[in-house]
């Protein structure tokens, strides 16, 4: 009995999980700005554009906020190669 609860759960859980997931591609990222405030609850993905050298790129976080939405921002850093330079 205690076993069937758990599969039930667990197939509960990874179908929540996959429609998550889905919903990423489909928000669309608001450009961050100084002060604004996020309320992370927790981090889904991060991507950004994958460059051989040292510039500024947009980079994108899409995430779920403390109420329990799904939101997206993009933001202005430097490209990963940065670290990689002397």
């Amino acid at each position: 009995m205690n076993m069937r609860i758990l599969l039930v759960g667990a197939l509960a859980f990874a179908g929540v999980v996959g429609v998550a997931q889905a919903d990423t591609a489909q928000v669309q990222p608001v450009p961050y700005h100084y002060g604004m405030s996020l309320k992370v609850a927790k981090v889904l993905s991060m991507t950004e554009p994958a460059t051989p050298e040292c510039q500024v790129i947009t980079a994108n976080m899409t995430f779920i906020d403390k109420a329990g939405k799904l939101k997206a921002i993009s933001y202005r850093k430097l490209s990963d190669a940065c670290s990689y330079q002397n």
